[in-house]
């Protein structure tokens, strides 16, 4: 993907592969492909690291080859942890809602690491507007981003227009709506952003896959997408999605259209005993869900 000409390189303990993408990094810049700085590395701290987020940023950093992140986030606003590949149904014991203090307090850890240099920004992930409304005030160094799901079917526009609001740059998993995501983050009724009609209308006039589509709408609204491909044509083809035929003005506005609120990560097996189901997890209701 560097080869390629990608420089956003989105990283997580939980994806168990830091190891090997280091190795990655390691190899191009050795070569003279790209140099450290002109790459935007981003980390998250897992679940069940919220009470030692500088270990778990170190360990990060040692497995990726490198001794700075671009961006460090929370990756959930919850300690629930659950193993690799649970099923939805699995809930751990220990899992708890969300606490105001408990979060304000891995949030200082994690101000304390741009302190020490070892990470350039923080910011966080799967944060709902209330969760922003009882935190960021208490907050020393504001959140540089959100990484949310954002894709056509699910556009979020309240918590979109909130962050932008609020100068953090949304971040958007899952740009095409995470056509290969595992069973256990499917649900009947999901939508299936690539068959919408108003996607394929527009592909069909550029003359590209409907996923192409979707990562032009992301980058055009003002989104960083994050598009996840193995293989090197679907590589090259979202990269080129960003810089070469934009939709209309038209065609953006059509694209208002597809929403349909379908979220597809539910975070189901993070709930705690008492949860009601996961529409708890985004506070639906306006308020944090206790």
């Amino acid at each position: 993907a560097i080869r390629i000409g990608y420089r956003h390189i989105d990283c997580a303990e939980v994806y168990q592969n830091e190891k090997e993408i280091g190795e990655a990094i390691v190899e191009v810049i050795a070569e003279g492909v790209v140099t450290r700085e002109e790459l935007w590395i981003t980390g998250k701290v897992w679940n069940d690291r919220h009470r030692e987020v500088e270990k778990s940023c170190r360990e990060s950093l040692d497995d990726l080859g490198i001794d700075y992140f671009d961006l460090f986030l929370v990756h959930w606003p919850f300690p629930n942890y659950h193993a690799p590949f649970a099923s939805p149904d699995d809930r751990n014991p220990d899992s708890k809602p969300f606490s105001k203090e408990e979060y304000l307090d891995t949030w200082k850890q994690m101000e304390k690491l741009v302190d020490k240099g070892i990470v350039r920004n923080i910011g966080t992930s799967n944060m709902t507007i209330p969760k922003y409304e009882a935190t960021l005030p208490h907050m020393r160094i504001l959140p540089a981003a959100n990484e949310m799901e954002l894709h056509p079917c699910f556009q979020q526009p309240e918590l979109f227009d909130y962050v932008v609001s609020k100068e953090i740059q949304p971040i958007g998993f899952s740009p095409i709506g995470s056509p290969r995501r595992p069973d256990r983050d499917r649900t009947e009724g999901d939508a299936v952003d690539i068959d919408h009609p108003v996607v394929q209308k527009i592909a069909k006039r550029l003359n590209v896959h409907p996923a192409v589509v979707c990562i032009k709408w992301g980058i055009q609204r003002g989104q960083v997408t994050i598009p996840f491909s193995v293989k090197s044509p679907q590589l090259s083809a979202n990269l080129e999605a960003s810089v070469v035929d934009p939709l209309t003005t038209e065609e953006m506005s059509e694209m208002k259209t597809v929403d349909c609120n379908s979220r597809l990560i539910k975070g189901q097996v993070f709930l705690w005993e008492g949860a009601k189901g996961w529409e708890d997890l985004w506070d639906l209701d306006g308020t944090v869900t206790s």
